[in-house]
């Protein structure tokens, strides 16, 4: 356990999530990283390598110009403590055992016959006792677990205040994980916790400013401004999927019309090309099949759906203005039919040097999700 709250100096917190996600560092890198003396550098680390949070490195490189005694990097030890991810979907939950780099040890999926909460909690309870009792030792070296859902969530309480896909309305998921699992559980919305993976993990490592939009059931958007994940004062910050972009466009479940989500969600997709097809049996796999095979109208559906995304994406650059756009997300399993046009819609809708914002397309496994949610679990011991 870490020392009481009063007691640990925010040079300490400073100095363990430097190591953590920018590690090893010598005690010189890491004063002149966090603008601290070296003796206040030694005085932070000092609880954190007897708690068996970071070690020393054999030595590798010396101070500074003429020094005479190599420097010893500090390195997180990752086995110290291991965190609980799960990702819960409409049919299914993903779970995975991270380490505190955040690097998945054994992962698993459980399928949910439906989203009835007790019967989600039942099975969530059941895979998280299956991750932990492999073999690992990680049961002994594991207390936090990490909730990751879709939708509006008050990661402060816990609350899930409503879950589109799940049917979820005002539901205190996180005090009745904790019942179900014996964890500290922390709850946070899906797209919230894969940017905070990638923040502290992934590619935003070091960035001041990134968005990471994630396209699939759902359109979202995780946005890192000035060093910091962005929530906003009702925690919906990022809403990608709502933003208007067609009038005249088709309902949305949020109420309007023409959203993001509306044209490009994989509900919205597969809609579209049952209507286009004239085949009311058709699923997203099927369309993305037709669309390979240079069927016209199936091609046109997701030629659509991409320019939807890459307009909503080139509103958040002209907003925000990041350094750098990831897109992922499980509908990105059809990348060769979004790509061009995802990149087309970005490119006439940015505004000026909006335009030359990197933008990054990769697919993104389930388990990645996850691992976002244990990442969010890792935050919270270190901001406990």
């Amino acid at each position: 356990m870490f020392p009481e709250a009063d007691a640990v100096a925010p040079a300490v917190t400073a100095v363990f999530t430097t190591v953590l996600t920018e590690g090893p560092l010598s005690r010189v890198a890491l004063a002149r990283r966090l603008g601290l003396s070296s003796a206040a550098v030694t005085k932070a680390a000092r609880p954190l390598i007897e708690l068996g949070y970071l070690e020393e490195l054999a030595a590798t490189e010396r101070t500074g110009p003429g020094a005479g005694r190599p420097a010893s990097p500090l390195a997180i030890r990752a086995d110290r403590e291991f965190f609980v991810g799960v990702k819960i979907t409409g049919d299914e939950l993903i779970g995975v055992v991270c380490d505190l780099r955040a690097e998945v040890r054994t992962s698993a999926h459980r399928r949910l016959s439906a989203p009835d909460v007790d019967h989600v909690l039942t099975e969530l309870g059941e895979l998280v006792g299956e991750l932990l009792d492999r073999p690992g030792g990680y049961r002994a070296r594991t207390r936090r677990l990490g909730l990751a859902v879709s939708g509006d969530v008050d990661r402060s309480t816990g609350l899930v205040r409503y879950s589109p896909f799940l049917r979820w309305h005002d539901l205190p998921l996180r005090e009745q994980a904790e019942k179900i699992t014996g964890l500290t559980v922390t709850v946070e919305n899906d797209v919230k916790a894969l940017t905070t993976a990638e923040h502290w993990f992934g590619e935003g490592v070091g960035a001041e400013s990134f968005a990471l939009v994630t396209v699939g059931a759902g359109i979202g958007c995780g946005l890192v401004v000035g060093g910091r994940l962005v929530s906003g004062s009702h925690g919906v910050a990022g809403e990608i999927g709502h933003i208007g972009i067609d009038v005249n466009g088709p309902a949305c479940h949020c109420g309007s019309r023409g959203c993001v989500e509306a044209i490009a969600g994989a509900d919205a997709i597969v809609r579209q090309a049952r209507s286009a097809a004239g085949r009311p049996e058709l699923t997203f796999d099927d369309a993305v099949a037709l669309a390979r095979a240079g069927d016209a109208p199936a091609g046109a559906v997701f030629a659509r759906a991409g320019d939807a995304i890459g307009s909503g994406i080139a509103a958040v650059a002209n907003l925000v203005g990041p350094a750098r756009i990831v897109v992922s997300g499980e509908g990105l399993a059809a990348y060769d039919l979004f790509e061009p046009h995802i990149r087309a819609g970005f490119q006439r809708q940015a505004f000026g040097a909006a335009a030359d914002c990197p933008l990054s397309i990769r697919p993104l496994p389930f388990e990645e999700w996850a691992r976002g949610a244990a990442t969010v679990s890792i935050q919270a011991l270190v901001a406990s």
